[in-house]
């Protein structure tokens, strides 16, 4: 299993590099920066102004390059789902897929000086939380755990970048079960 991001309309290189750190270090599955893109210009709704984040969950899917990877789109795009009016991110459930967006993670966009480490924080935890749903996780009711629901940039700030105890026991176990399903796929 392999984890692989693909910069979308993103373009700084150390926020990856961390990014990347990070994502190895909370899945323990490597991870690979991939130079694989795609025009997000289909996603875009000119009259809301922003990309729809299930269209480009949509294209990373036809990226997959392996039956037993993970793939997280990284961009600086605003995100939308129909039915809300923003997204920091989404991801298919118990899927392969999953996009974040560090647009309205930055505190410069509610008038906040630029704060380099806390994008990167919130980026991580964003990035963390919609794998996990990759891995079929869902919202978790304790707001320490990375899985926790998030509707505003300031509540990103007061979870951890860590899986509480249970969705750590769940996640395990999903990350076992598919690695027997690549085995047993690799010896057919």
């Amino acid at each position: 299993m392999r984890l692989y991001i693909l910069p979308l309309r993103f373009s700084d290189k150390n926020l990856l590099n961390s990014l990347s750190f990070a994502l190895e270090n909370s899945f323990k599955i490597p991870v690979v920066i991939s130079s694989i893109s795609f025009s997000l210009d289909g996603g875009m709704d000119p009259l809301r102004d922003q990309f729809n984040s299930t269209w480009i969950l949509s294209q990373l899917l036809k990226s997959a390059a392996e039956e037993s990877c993970k793939i997280l789109g990284v961009t600086s795009v605003d995100l939308f789902v129909p039915v809300l009016t923003y997204v920091f991110g989404e991801a298919q459930l118990d899927g392969k897929t999953a996009v974040v967006s560090i647009y309205r993670l930055r505190d410069e966009l509610y008038g906040l000086p630029k704060n380099p480490e806390k994008l990167k924080a919130r980026l991580e935890k964003e990035a963390v939380h919609e794998l996990g749903h990759t891995f079929g996780l869902i919202h978790c009711q304790d707001p320490r755990c990375v899985m926790y629901t998030s509707t505003y940039a300031e509540e990103i700030d007061f979870k951890s970048r860590e899986f509480c105890s249970n969705c750590s026991s769940l996640l395990e176990k999903k990350k076992d079960d598919l690695l027997k399903k690549e085995n047993t796929t690799q010896e057919s």
